[in-house]
Protein backbone atom coordinates (compact mmCIF):
# COMPACT_ATOMS: atom_id res chain seq x y z
CA UNK A 1 0.00 0.00 0.00
CA UNK A 2 2.95 2.33 0.62
CA UNK A 3 3.95 2.02 -3.05
CA UNK A 4 0.45 2.96 -4.16
CA UNK A 5 0.53 6.05 -1.94
CA UNK A 6 4.01 7.13 -3.10
CA UNK A 7 3.15 6.85 -6.80
CA UNK A 8 -0.18 8.59 -6.24
CA UNK A 9 1.61 11.44 -4.46
CA UNK A 10 4.23 11.64 -7.22
CA UNK A 11 1.55 12.19 -9.85
CA UNK A 12 0.05 15.00 -7.77
CA UNK A 13 3.44 16.68 -7.35
CA UNK A 14 4.11 16.41 -11.07
CA UNK A 15 0.80 18.18 -11.76
CA UNK A 16 1.27 20.87 -9.11
CA UNK A 17 4.69 21.85 -10.49
CA UNK A 18 3.47 22.30 -14.06
CA UNK A 19 1.71 25.66 -14.15
CA UNK A 20 1.84 25.69 -17.95
CA UNK A 21 -0.04 22.39 -18.02
CA UNK A 22 -2.72 23.76 -15.71
CA UNK A 23 -3.22 26.89 -17.82
CA UNK A 24 -3.22 24.96 -21.10
CA UNK A 25 -5.70 22.40 -19.79
CA UNK A 26 -8.15 25.17 -18.91
CA UNK A 27 -7.87 26.84 -22.32
CA UNK A 28 -9.65 24.24 -24.44
CA UNK A 29 -12.66 23.69 -22.11
CA UNK A 30 -12.98 27.47 -21.77
CA UNK A 31 -13.02 27.83 -25.55
CA UNK A 32 -15.79 25.23 -25.88
CA UNK A 33 -17.74 26.78 -23.03
CA UNK A 34 -17.63 30.33 -24.34
CA UNK A 35 -17.74 29.72 -28.10
CA UNK A 36 -20.45 27.08 -27.98
CA UNK A 37 -22.23 28.05 -24.78
CA UNK A 38 -22.82 31.62 -25.88
CA UNK A 39 -22.54 31.15 -29.65
CA UNK A 40 -25.18 28.43 -29.96
CA UNK A 41 -27.23 29.69 -27.04
CA UNK A 42 -29.81 31.59 -29.15
CA UNK A 43 -30.30 28.61 -31.50
CA UNK A 44 -30.74 26.21 -28.59
CA UNK A 45 -33.19 28.58 -26.90
CA UNK A 46 -35.25 29.00 -30.07
CA UNK A 47 -35.57 25.22 -30.26
CA UNK A 48 -37.30 25.35 -26.89
CA UNK A 49 -34.52 23.66 -24.90
CA UNK A 50 -33.56 26.53 -22.61
CA UNK A 51 -30.02 27.67 -21.93
CA UNK A 52 -27.32 25.93 -23.94
CA UNK A 53 -24.71 27.06 -21.41
CA UNK A 54 -26.53 25.06 -18.75
CA UNK A 55 -26.68 22.07 -21.09
CA UNK A 56 -23.10 22.10 -22.38
CA UNK A 57 -21.28 22.86 -19.09
CA UNK A 58 -21.48 19.24 -17.79
CA UNK A 59 -20.15 18.10 -21.17
CA UNK A 60 -17.21 20.48 -20.93
CA UNK A 61 -16.46 19.26 -17.40
CA UNK A 62 -16.53 15.66 -18.63
CA UNK A 63 -14.30 16.57 -21.57
CA UNK A 64 -11.69 18.08 -19.27
CA UNK A 65 -11.62 14.97 -17.08
CA UNK A 66 -11.45 12.72 -20.15
CA UNK A 67 -8.48 14.50 -21.68
CA UNK A 68 -6.51 14.81 -18.44
CA UNK A 69 -7.10 11.25 -17.23
CA UNK A 70 -6.46 9.44 -20.50
CA UNK A 71 -3.29 11.44 -21.15
CA UNK A 72 -1.97 10.28 -17.79
CA UNK A 73 -0.82 7.26 -19.79
CA UNK A 74 1.65 9.62 -21.45
CA UNK A 75 3.42 9.87 -18.10
CA UNK A 76 4.05 6.14 -18.24
CA UNK A 77 5.85 6.56 -21.56
CA UNK A 78 7.93 9.42 -20.13
CA UNK A 79 8.88 7.24 -17.17
CA UNK A 80 9.90 4.44 -19.53
CA UNK A 81 11.96 6.76 -21.72
CA UNK A 82 13.89 8.37 -18.85
CA UNK A 83 14.43 5.21 -16.83
CA UNK A 84 12.18 5.88 -13.85
CA UNK A 85 9.82 3.06 -14.81
CA UNK A 86 12.68 0.55 -14.89
CA UNK A 87 13.75 1.59 -11.41
CA UNK A 88 10.20 1.18 -10.19
CA UNK A 89 9.61 -2.20 -11.80
CA UNK A 90 12.75 -3.78 -10.33
CA UNK A 91 11.60 -2.87 -6.82
CA UNK A 92 10.45 -5.85 -4.71
CA UNK A 93 6.78 -4.87 -4.86
CA UNK A 94 3.90 -6.32 -6.91
CA UNK A 95 3.44 -4.65 -10.28
CA UNK A 96 -0.27 -4.48 -9.56
CA UNK A 97 0.42 -2.01 -6.75
CA UNK A 98 2.51 0.13 -9.08
CA UNK A 99 -0.21 0.16 -11.71
CA UNK A 100 -2.93 1.01 -9.18
CA UNK A 101 -0.85 3.85 -7.73
CA UNK A 102 -0.19 5.43 -11.11
CA UNK A 103 -3.81 4.97 -12.20
CA UNK A 104 -5.20 6.53 -9.03
CA UNK A 105 -2.68 9.35 -9.34
CA UNK A 106 -3.80 10.11 -12.90
CA UNK A 107 -7.46 9.88 -11.87
CA UNK A 108 -6.91 12.27 -8.94
CA UNK A 109 -5.19 14.81 -11.18
CA UNK A 110 -8.07 14.56 -13.65
CA UNK A 111 -10.58 15.02 -10.83
CA UNK A 112 -8.79 18.15 -9.62
CA UNK A 113 -8.78 19.43 -13.18
CA UNK A 114 -12.51 18.76 -13.40
CA UNK A 115 -13.13 20.71 -10.19
CA UNK A 116 -11.16 23.61 -11.65
CA UNK A 117 -13.38 23.56 -14.75
CA UNK A 118 -16.48 23.49 -12.51
CA UNK A 119 -15.28 26.77 -11.00
CA UNK A 120 -14.70 28.20 -14.48
CA UNK A 121 -18.22 27.16 -15.50
CA UNK A 122 -19.68 28.83 -12.42
CA UNK A 123 -17.83 32.04 -13.25
CA UNK A 124 -19.19 31.86 -16.82
CA UNK A 125 -22.77 31.71 -15.54
CA UNK A 126 -23.49 28.01 -15.11
CA UNK A 127 -25.77 27.29 -12.16
CA UNK A 128 -26.53 23.78 -10.79
CA UNK A 129 -30.21 23.13 -10.23
CA UNK A 130 -29.76 21.76 -6.71
CA UNK A 131 -26.73 22.10 -4.47
CA UNK A 132 -27.72 18.88 -2.73
CA UNK A 133 -26.84 16.97 -5.94
CA UNK A 134 -23.22 18.16 -5.96
CA UNK A 135 -21.91 15.07 -4.08
CA UNK A 136 -23.53 12.89 -6.77
CA UNK A 137 -21.92 14.99 -9.49
CA UNK A 138 -18.56 14.66 -7.73
CA UNK A 139 -19.02 10.88 -7.67
CA UNK A 140 -19.62 10.78 -11.42
CA UNK A 141 -16.55 12.95 -11.99
CA UNK A 142 -14.50 10.47 -9.98
CA UNK A 143 -15.91 7.53 -11.96
CA UNK A 144 -15.08 9.21 -15.29
CA UNK A 145 -11.55 9.90 -14.05
CA UNK A 146 -10.96 6.29 -12.97
CA UNK A 147 -12.43 4.84 -16.19
CA UNK A 148 -10.24 6.85 -18.53
CA UNK A 149 -7.13 6.81 -16.35
CA UNK A 150 -7.45 3.04 -16.57
CA UNK A 151 -7.80 3.25 -20.34
CA UNK A 152 -4.78 5.54 -20.52
CA UNK A 153 -2.81 3.00 -18.51
CA UNK A 154 -3.84 0.23 -20.91
CA UNK A 155 -2.63 2.27 -23.88
CA UNK A 156 0.53 3.53 -22.20
CA UNK A 157 1.51 0.00 -21.12
CA UNK A 158 1.02 -1.37 -24.62
CA UNK A 159 3.04 1.21 -26.57
CA UNK A 160 6.77 1.72 -26.87
CA UNK A 161 7.01 5.35 -28.01
CA UNK A 162 5.11 8.61 -27.82
CA UNK A 163 4.46 8.77 -31.55
CA UNK A 164 2.20 5.75 -31.28
CA UNK A 165 0.42 7.25 -28.28
CA UNK A 166 -0.29 10.48 -30.13
CA UNK A 167 -1.67 8.55 -33.10
CA UNK A 168 -4.03 6.50 -30.95
CA UNK A 169 -5.16 9.54 -29.02
CA UNK A 170 -6.12 11.39 -32.19
CA UNK A 171 -8.28 8.49 -33.33
CA UNK A 172 -9.67 7.68 -29.90
CA UNK A 173 -10.09 10.70 -27.64
CA UNK A 174 -11.93 13.03 -30.01
CA UNK A 175 -14.42 10.36 -31.18
CA UNK A 176 -15.08 9.43 -27.54
CA UNK A 177 -15.82 13.06 -26.78
CA UNK A 178 -17.89 13.99 -29.82
CA UNK A 179 -19.96 10.78 -29.71
CA UNK A 180 -20.75 11.11 -26.00
CA UNK A 181 -23.61 13.59 -26.28
CA UNK A 182 -21.52 16.27 -24.58
CA UNK A 183 -22.53 18.83 -27.20
CA UNK A 184 -26.00 17.62 -28.20
CA UNK A 185 -29.02 15.93 -26.57
CA UNK A 186 -29.24 12.15 -26.66
CA UNK A 187 -32.93 12.14 -27.47
CA UNK A 188 -34.27 11.83 -31.05
CA UNK A 189 -30.91 10.82 -32.53
CA UNK A 190 -30.66 8.75 -35.73
CA UNK A 191 -30.61 5.03 -34.95
CA UNK A 192 -26.97 4.54 -35.98
CA UNK A 193 -25.72 7.50 -33.91
CA UNK A 194 -27.85 6.47 -30.94
CA UNK A 195 -26.32 2.98 -31.04
CA UNK A 196 -22.77 4.39 -31.11
CA UNK A 197 -23.43 6.76 -28.21
CA UNK A 198 -24.62 3.84 -26.08
CA UNK A 199 -21.28 2.08 -26.62
CA UNK A 200 -19.27 5.14 -25.60
CA UNK A 201 -18.56 5.00 -21.83
CA UNK A 202 -18.20 8.79 -21.63
CA UNK A 203 -21.86 9.05 -22.65
CA UNK A 204 -22.91 7.64 -19.30
CA UNK A 205 -20.48 9.85 -17.40
CA UNK A 206 -21.73 13.05 -18.97
CA UNK A 207 -25.34 11.90 -18.69
CA UNK A 208 -24.75 11.31 -14.98
CA UNK A 209 -23.19 14.76 -14.61
CA UNK A 210 -26.03 16.37 -16.52
CA UNK A 211 -28.61 14.59 -14.40
CA UNK A 212 -26.87 15.60 -11.16
CA UNK A 213 -26.19 19.21 -12.13
CA UNK A 214 -29.36 20.21 -13.99
CA UNK A 215 -31.73 17.23 -13.63
CA UNK A 216 -31.67 16.40 -17.35
CA UNK A 217 -30.35 12.83 -17.36
CA UNK A 218 -31.28 10.48 -20.19
CA UNK A 219 -30.55 6.99 -18.84
CA UNK A 220 -30.90 7.57 -15.10
CA UNK A 221 -28.27 7.90 -12.38
CA UNK A 222 -28.34 4.21 -11.44
CA UNK A 223 -27.76 3.03 -15.01
CA UNK A 224 -24.96 5.57 -15.52
CA UNK A 225 -23.21 4.55 -12.30
CA UNK A 226 -23.48 0.82 -13.00
CA UNK A 227 -22.11 1.12 -16.55
CA UNK A 228 -19.21 3.32 -15.47
CA UNK A 229 -18.35 1.02 -12.57
CA UNK A 230 -18.32 -2.05 -14.82
CA UNK A 231 -16.17 -0.31 -17.43
CA UNK A 232 -13.80 0.96 -14.73
CA UNK A 233 -13.26 -2.57 -13.43
CA UNK A 234 -12.75 -3.84 -16.99
CA UNK A 235 -10.15 -1.19 -17.84
CA UNK A 236 -8.33 -1.71 -14.54
CA UNK A 237 -8.13 -5.44 -15.23
CA UNK A 238 -6.86 -4.84 -18.75
CA UNK A 239 -4.41 -2.24 -17.45
CA UNK A 240 -3.06 -4.66 -14.84
CA UNK A 241 -2.59 -7.31 -17.50
CA UNK A 242 -0.84 -4.94 -19.92
CA UNK A 243 1.33 -3.49 -17.15
CA UNK A 244 2.44 -6.94 -16.02
CA UNK A 245 3.76 -7.63 -19.53
CA UNK A 246 6.04 -4.60 -19.74
CA UNK A 247 9.61 -5.66 -20.51
CA UNK A 248 12.35 -3.89 -18.57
Amino acid sequence: MAVIYILWLRELKRYSRSRAQIIASVGQPLLYLLALGFGLGPVFRQAGRGSYLQFVAPGVIGMSILFTSIFSGMGLLWDRQFGFLKETLVAPVPRLHIMIGKTLGGATVALLQGLLIVIVCLLAGFRPAHLSALPLAFSFMALIAVVFAGLGMVIGSSLQNMQGFQLIMNFLVLPIFFLSGALYPLSNLPAALAAVTRVDPLTYGIDGLRGAFIGAGHFGAATDAIVLSVVAVLFLMLGARAFSRIQI
